[in-house]
């Protein structure tokens, strides 16, 4: 029996989570014994997951990120711990996916997998592999991450530190440390990332791209919405929607402030994932829905939406888009990094970044518009391409090659 043994921040939670969870499944439908190493926020799994580290070490981590800019490079003590236990399973293949986030010793780490020369598959979700500091540069118009960051404009931005720029000596570790591993294999889940690795300090890396995919059975078109409708409050109502885990000026938040005033008076916008802060200053005619951890509620308001905007101004594969379209409701996002691959003439729109005036047509055209029309292309698209029991089945593939499995 092969084993597979994955490593993320959080465990079956949140976008990533999930993604790691999936995995996890269709190995074990695959025969394989599956494995998660994880930092936090861990729910049920059917893979085995290990706990890296404990709040303690959580702490002094994100401690050291904040006063030395020294992200990746705490935790050493519980990373040993986790080897010992990795080195007791024997994985056949150790799959990475988000190392940021308080929770390993990249160094530790990638030095016991230089050494174990079992095969490495990462699969990037963001840009923090090959920068000295940050997860997306976009927003800033930066390109040091090419050849050497230094003085990161982004600095204070997650994962922030508050006094020293430690960005010179990140890139250059990072670029000693992720280069020690010959037999790692790159996957990032966007062809706008790929584009970006290739021309990054992991470009001699093998590079494979693998989409994200989603439960189609959890999401589809929902016909009976009524119950949801009346618990937002919405009548008849033209219906805009926005879903983040975290609404910052990146997610596009302030965005959706300042459509809400131009927005006719028949228009209402719900946004998913608001903190309650951000709930008390809401105007009139946006609705605020903190996170939920349903997928029923999830898909009933993506159902019930007349059009799933990502205002985002930096995103790589957003699965909020594929979920928006598995519901039948067509997606309009910026031109924004990968978040516009998904988007095709006939299930949606991509406009510029804040440029309201186009936003504000394609409203009015998709008003126009039969819905239900919109409805079939977008479950097709969604059927055709992000099906998670598909793509995730390209992983499988992709171990048994690097394992010469016939």
């Amino acid at each position: 029996m092969y084993k597979i043994l994955q490593i993320n921040v959080v465990g079956n939670w949140g976008s990533t989570g999930r993604i790691a969870n999936d995995i996890g499944d269709i190995c074990i439908s695959n025969g394989w014994k599956s494995y998660i190493g994880t930092g936090r926020k861990i729910r049920e799994s059917k893979s085995e997951i290990i706990k890296i580290g404990n709040n303690l070490d959580l702490g002094l981590h994100k401690i050291k990120s904040i006063v030395l800019d020294r992200h990746g490079f705490g935790s050493t003590n519980a990373t040993l711990r986790f080897i010992e236990q990795i080195k007791n399973i024997k994985p056949d293949i150790i799959h990475l996916h988000n190392l940021h986030g308080y929770y390993i010793n990249i160094d530790v780490l990638f030095h016991y997998l230089s050494e174990s020369k079992i095969p490495v598959v990462w699969t990037l979700h963001d840009c923090w592999a090959f920068t000295g500091h940050c997860t997306y540069f976009d927003i800033v118009n930066c390109d040091k991450w090419k050849t050497a960051c230094y003085s990161c404009p982004q600095k204070t931005e997650y994962p922030s530190s508050l006094f020293k720029d430690n960005s010179k000596k990140n890139y250059v570790d990072k670029k000693n440390i992720f280069n020690s591993v010959n037999d790692l294999t790159i996957v990032p889940v966007s062809n706008w990332l790929e584009g970006l690795v290739k021309k990054s300090f992991l470009k001699t890396s093998q590079v494979k791209v693998i989409n994200n995919g989603i439960d189609l059975v959890k999401f589809n078109p929902k016909q009976d919405t009524k119950i949801m409708k009346s618990r937002l409050g919405i009548v008849d109502e033209f219906i805009i929607l926005g879903v983040a885990s975290y609404w910052t000026e990146r997610k596009g938040f302030e965005d959706f402030v300042k459509l809400s005033k131009i927005i006719d008076n028949d228009t209402v916008i719900i946004l998913v994932g608001l903190n309650d802060t951000q709930l008390k200053n809401l105007p009139s005619n946006i609705i605020g829905v903190k996170r939920t951890s349903s997928i029923e509620d999830l898909a009933e308001i993506y159902s019930l939406a007349d059009v799933y905007m990502n205002l985002t101004y930096e995103d790589n594969f957003p699965t909020t888009n594929l979920e928006a379209l598995a519901c039948g409701t067509p997606v309009l996002t910026y031109n924004t990094g990968g978040s516009i691959e998904c988007v095709s003439d006939e299930t949606g729109f991509i406009i510029q970044k804040g440029d309201f005036n186009q936003i504000k047509n394609k409203i009015d055209k998709i008003k126009l518009s039969d819905k239900g029309m919109y409805k079939k292309n977008c479950r097709v698209r969604a059927e055709d391409l992000y099906d998670k029991k598909v793509k995730f089945n390209e992983y499988i593939n992709l171990y048994k090659n690097l394992l010469n499995y016939v």
